[in-house]
This record gives C-alpha cells, sequence and structure tokens, in this order.
C-alpha cells in the first residue's frame, strides 16, 4: 500500500457508496454520509443494489434502518458477478489519438460518426483493483497507457444509479497493431480500476459539468498531466446504454466505461512503479502504483 499524493481537490459527494471486504464477502456494501459508515440489511452486496429499480434504491437508502459500522479502506466498487464494459471513440480526441496510433485509421473514424457506437467486454471483478491497488501493464507490450474514464453504474433494469471513475489501462501499442487484439490490449489481471467509490446519480445535477484531471507521477516527477471536461462526450448516457443492453441481460447490473478524452502523448508510456491518480468533481480520487504482469 501507499499514501495518496497531493492533488487538485475536487468537491466530494454527500453519499459515497462502496465496497470493503469482510470475512463473510469480499465485495460487502457500504454507504457514508455526512453521519457516518453504515450498511443496509436488504442490500449485503453489489449484486441486491444492482438488482433494484431506481426508485426502489432511494426510497431503501432513506427508510431503512442504519447498521454503523467502522471505517475500511474501499474496494473496488464492483460485485462478483457484474461484468465491466466499455465504450471506444466517444471522445474527438479519442478518434484522432486512435487513428494516429492505428495501422488501420478508417475504422476509428468511421465508428466516431457511426449511429452504432463502439461497445466491448473490459473486464469482471477479478480483473479489477480500486484505490490504492496495483493496476497492470502487459510485459509484452511496448507501450501502455492509464485512460480516465467517467463510468456509469447500471442495474439490471437499465438504469443508470450513480457514476464513478474508470482507469481503462490500455496496451497501446498491441491494439495500435492491429484493432482486432483490442481484447488482449483491454482484457487482463489489473487492466482496470475502479473507485473510489459510486456517487448515486441523484447526487449528480450536471454530469457534463464533471471534471477530471489525470498525472502519471514517476519518483518525484510528474511526467504528464491533464484535465477533460465530460461534456465533450459525443454520445449520450441513454444512447450508451440502450446499445449495451440489446440483447443482453445483466442480473448484477454492469459498469459502463464511457471513453476518454485524455490521450498521453505518444512519448508517454506507463512503467512499473509510476503512480496514476484521477480526480473527479464529485467523484473522488482513485490512485493506483503500476505493477508489470508477467
Amino acid at each position: 500500500m501507499f499514501t495518496l499524493s497531493a492533488h487538485k481537490i475536487q468537491p466530494e459527494a454527500r453519499m459515497k457508496i462502496g465496497t470493503i471486504s469482510t470475512q463473510s464477502n469480499p465485495y460487502s456494501l457500504t454507504f457514508e454520509d455526512e453521519s457516518g459508515r453504515f450498511q443496509l440489511s436488504q442490500f449485503p452486496t453489489l449484486a441486491e443494489f444492482l438488482a433494484t429499480s431506481l426508485s426502489e434504491l432511494r426510497e431503501s437508502i432513506n427508510s431503512a434502518e442504519r447498521i454503523a459500522i467502522g471505517t475500511q479502506a474501499w474496494g473496488a466498487p464492483i460485485a462478483a458477478g457484474t461484468e465491466i464494459w466499455g465504450a471506444g471513440v466517444t471522445y474527438l480526441r479519442s478518434r484522432d489519438a486512435r487513428i494516429d496510433e492505428s495501422s488501420t485509421p478508417d475504422v476509428y473514424a468511421k465508428v466516431y460518426d457511426a449511429e452504432r457506437p463502439e461497445l466491448f467486454l473490459k473486464g469482471t471483478a477479478s480483473r479489477t483493483v480500486g484505490t490504492l491497488g496495483s493496476i497492470g501493464i502487459r510485459f509484452d507490450a511496448a507501450s501502455s497507457i492509464p485512460e480516465p474514464e467517467l463510468a456509469l453504474v447500471i442495474n439490471s433494469h437499465g438504469e443508470c444509479v450513480g457514476l464513478t471513475i474508470c482507469n481503462d489501462v490500455t496496451a497501446r501499442s498491441i491494439e495500435g497493431e492491429n484493432p482486432l487484439y483490442l481484447s488482449q490490449a483491454k482484457i487482463y489481471r489489473g487492466s482496470t480500476a475502479l473507485g473510489p467509490y459510486i456517487t448515486p446519480i441523484w447526487e449528480i445535477e450536471d454530469h457534463s459539468k464533471i471534471q477530471i484531471d489525470a498525472r502519471i507521477e514517476r519518483g518525484k516527477e510528474n511526467i504528464w498531466e491533464a484535465s477533460t471536461s465530460f461534456g465533450q462526450l459525443r454520445r449520450t448516457f441513454d444512447e450508451l446504454i440502450g446499445f449495451l443492453f440489446r440483447c443482453q441481460d445483466f442480473p448484477e447490473g454492469v459498469i459502463l466505461s464511457t471513453g476518454t478524452g485524455i490521450i498521453p502523448p505518444d512519448h508517454v508510456h506507463l512503467q512499473q512503479g509510476d503512480v496514476v491518480t484521477m480526480s473527479a468533481t464529485h467523484l473522488g480520487t482513485l490512485e493506483n502504483r503500476v505493477q508489470l504482469m508477467k
């Protein structure tokens, strides 16, 4: 474990929903507000939470008996059976970067303007870490980068119930070699970080005003930092969710990472020991150290 370094302070949410590891469940669901940390008996894990409609969730949180618990470090806000999906080429900056990187650039230009978005399976709970966990870079990739993204936490009814930060770690050199290698570039141990918690959607007045700040630290040096606003996202939440739920069922909900508007330049790539920090308005700070995966 390591300590959070200094970062740009972002407003925090009034309510936070996350997971902690207990003896009985590694994905035990926890709530936090100004009164402290608590649990609700009807939502022992995120799976039960994401099987419930948005209106029922709000009513239960407001009316159910609270069981106070002590402070414990957040885990990745995901249930054991929840899938993580990604949306690609949803920002103009991402389209341009993918065109520059790819040996077949026309496919990225076409999907940016197409009616159907690019959607792909990104990860599972076993491949995902929370804040202060170690993200991975592949030993067989010449270049890997972090991709700071806004992630939608969606229940089984297709309703967005909250937002969180996703670090969609990508083996840039592998994806650039051939788009058909996307799964190898995106899905492996430590390829996804989520957190630090879920901010309920009813606490977000306007997601387009959410700003995310990202940086890579190597030792005591910042080797890259950038910011973007999610107002630049080309696709709407409803549009992305609608396509994701076509011919698909998600009984334990699904997390959809919406694409990145921040791409490190070609000369920047992750190395073992780097620390990646992402802070977003109302969504907290996600920080992870890089580990080489073999």
